[in-house]
């Protein structure tokens, strides 16, 4: 397979002390690419770190394979066996000659998300009478004011949301003229959305809060609360010098920033005293518990970023993503309205809804694939999500408890 791959798999992996050894096989098994790893032990039985000598063999097998193939390594070049991926052995050329895609490759259906306001938090009992923490989101005049296409081979597709409301002499005379040539009143933040070809929306549609439903999950992205100019015992959790023993006036100094001639710095990174909060960050997986589409409200459970009265990003988790209508073989109901998760037998389970989470009605979320800027209607009265009963066991974690 070459030398350049293997030296990109030890710059990826890692680099350790032993040789090894891999081939490419032609047995087919169903036309899918299986891998399997032979390792071989040690004299004295043991596994992970061995000796130079020794080598452990990786084997994949594809009906695309005619011809076996094989290549050997120096004891310096391969990393430490478990922590290789299975699909770093290969470079593109190879995914097409095994007949399978490359990780990052594969369409997605990607919608776009909403820009909502922080008001606040509070909590709600759930049908098992258990107090679930929420985050208060308010959805203020959403509205798509731009859409962006990018002309290279690729293609780019992005939307641009804006929301709230401003007076037109607190914008520039730029933003007021982008606001009145697309239509829309003047808003106080606009945010760009990623999403796919088929599901951009023409400017103006307006967006509420029925565009998520109870029971999926959703990425949050914001600010988080700035905290100023702090020391490294509250900006680190550094513990501080002693607070006798002849400690004067340096209680909450964090000490030691480095050595003297070598190197004759401080390391870029060094945990010190600075600037604390106000970052950019994104909590995954935020479980939306309610919808109240009247007064277009979103009640997340647990917190978010940001202090109340801020804007944040809402989109489709990334890694617990809902069954889109239309896209994951889930369809409208006869009569073409869509009814929300809770109340959705028909939907299909997400991918990751396993064991207990497969107890739970998941919610489908709509997609716009009925032409463009076409999407299905959305509930109108406030939903709830159905949660997992707490005080049922469900095995692992202990004995199980006696009635």
């Amino acid at each position: 397979l070459g030398s350049t791959m293997l030296r990109s798999l030890a710059r990826h992996a890692g680099r350790a002390a032993w040789g090894a050894s891999a081939s490419v096989s032609g047995s087919p098994i169903g036309g899918v690419p299986s891998w399997a790893r032979a390792v071989s032990h040690g004299a004295n039985g043991s596994r992970g770190w061995r000796n130079v000598g020794e080598h452990d063999q990786w084997a994949i097998t594809s009906g695309s394979i005619s011809a076996p193939r094989s290549f050997h390594t120096s004891h310096t070049s391969l990393a430490k066996p478990g922590r290789i991926k299975t699909n770093a052995l290969l470079q593109t050329q190879h995914f097409a000659e095994l007949g399978v895609v490359k990780p990052g490759e594969a369409e997605v259906k990607k919608r776009t998300g909403l820009l909502v306001i922080k008001c606040g938090m509070t909590r709600e009992w759930n049908e098992h009478g258990v107090a679930v923490p929420l985050t208060v989101l308010w959805v203020d005049d959403c509205q798509v004011t731009q859409q962006k296409r990018d002309s290279a081979s690729r293609g780019v597709f992005s939307l641009q949301l804006g929301a709230g409301s401003k007076k037109p002499k607190q914008v520039s005379n730029a933003l007021r003229g982008h606001f009145d040539s697309c239509g829309v009143n003047i808003k106080r933040e606009v945010a760009e959305f990623r999403v796919s070809e088929d599901a951009m929306l023409p400017v103006g549609t307006v967006l509420n809060a029925s565009h998520f439903v109870a029971g999926q999950f959703v990425d949050i992205t914001g600010f988080t609360i700035g905290k100023g100019f702090q020391g490294p015992m509250k900006r680190w959790g550094f513990s501080g010098l002693p607070a006798t023993h002849g400690t004067t006036k340096k209680h909450r100094a964090h000490g030691s920033i480095g050595n003297s001639q070598d190197p004759g710095r401080v390391w870029k990174g060094k945990k010190m005293a600075g600037r604390m909060g106000n970052r950019k960050r994104t909590v995954q997986s935020v479980f939306v518990y309610k919808v109240d589409p009247n007064r277009n409200l979103l009640y997340v459970k647990g917190q978010v970023p940001g202090k109340a009265g801020l804007f944040l990003k809402v989109k489709d988790a990334l890694r617990k993503p809902p069954p889109l209508i239309g896209v994951d073989g889930v369809e409208l109901p006869p009569g073409g309205e869509f009814a929300p998760g809770v109340s959705t037998a028909g939907a299909a389970l997400p991918y990751w809804a396993r064991g207990a989470a497969a107890e739970v009605t998941h919610a489908a979320a709509p997609y716009p694939t009925w032409g463009i800027g076409i999407a299905p209607q959305g509930p109108t009265t406030t939903t709830t999500a159905q949660m997992l009963d707490p005080f049922v066991y469900r095995g692992g974690g202990g004995v199980k408890a006696e009635a």
